[in-house]
């Protein structure tokens, strides 16, 4: 991936959609107006290459309502689908601010395992020790020593404090020492690592609800943020994804991996216009800058064919 800029980098992951939108676009040259036809190929288009149905409506009737912006020539169109797509993604386009008084903010970081969830911790601890935050790590997945040892290492890395307990132990417990040492000591961010295991929906909702009467025994207003990783190579998989983790754990953000890895980056636009709940960051490789604020106006051009 050397020399790549982080557009170019990102077209991959938007690759499958942006071509098939091309192909489309490309056989209309020289037409002066759009038929139903060539409508109802563009919608098929945006459907199969993950877009999902309501986005791919949406684009069609608005190329409905202007079938003579053909007769400007494909670039036209592209601005038309980059501006719909744009519309979507720009109310959910959300930083993860750190705002909360008193501190710490806690962010809890759920997710499946496999999906990136305890390297997305650190790239998030990386982004606030870059404005100056004071940040802590909780390896709150207790169930797995590889999480644990994961985690420990990564705070090694970045230079932070972790709390961590035994594998098997009381992960709420965990969380609480960790509050309370990251409230005597000043930190401005708690990140806690949480199981990824769905196969037991009620054991973790459980478990999740034990960590938040915890906390908000010691502060009612967290967790601060429930934030959910997904992994974009599962396709329409993270939407029923993001069902389950809403129900069991109260989701209010996204954090969306492994981008460049996968042609099924179309799911992030699903998920916006199914959920609609924000977007914090997007990350495209492995290494510890590779986590950026979701930017809409470039995933939106950069599906339209508009590489910035």
């Amino acid at each position: 991936m050397t020399g790549q800029s982080w557009s170019e980098r990102l077209l991959g992951g938007f690759r499958r959609t942006s071509e098939r939108l091309g192909e489309n676009l490309a056989g209309l040259t020289g037409k002066s107006r759009l038929d139903d036809d060539d409508l109802d190929r563009i919608e098929e288009a945006l459907i199969t290459a993950d877009l999902g149905p309501a986005m791919a409506e949406r684009i069609r009737d608005r190329l409905a309502a202007r079938r003579d912006a053909v007769a400007g020539g494909i670039e036209e169109l592209r601005k038309i689908v980059a501006d719909e797509i744009a519309a979507v993604l720009r109310p959910v386009a959300e930083p993860l601010d750190i705002d909360a008084f008193p501190r710490p903010q806690v962010i809890l970081v759920i997710g499946v395992n496999g999906s990136g969830k305890t390297t997305t911790i650190a790239k998030l601890a990386h982004l606030f020790q870059e404005q100056d935050y004071g940040v802590m790590l909780v390896a709150g997945d207790t169930f797995r020593a590889a999480a644990i040892g994961q985690l420990k290492v990564w705070a090694e890395r970045l230079g932070v404090p972790i709390m961590a307990g035994p594998e098997g132990g009381d992960s709420a417990g965990i969380v609480f020492d960790a509050v309370k040492q990251a409230t005597a000591t000043g930190i401005d961010v708690l990140i806690v690592d949480t199981a990824g295991r769905l196969q037991n929906k009620r054991e973790l909702m459980d478990e999740l609800a034990k960590i938040k009467r915890v906390l908000g025994r010691l502060n009612p207003a967290a967790p601060h943020d429930v934030v959910l990783v997904l992994d974009a190579t599962t396709g329409q998989n993270a939407l029923s994804q993001i069902d389950v983790f809403r129900e069991v754990a109260g989701v209010t953000g996204l954090v969306m991996t492994k981008l460049d890895g996968t042609a099924r980056g179309g799911v992030l636009v699903s998920a916006a216009e199914r959920h609609g709940l924000p977007i914090h960051a997007i990350g495209i490789g492995e290494t510890i800058d590779d986590l950026r604020p979701f930017d809409a106006d470039e995933i939106a051009g950069i599906i339209a064919g508009n590489i910035r």
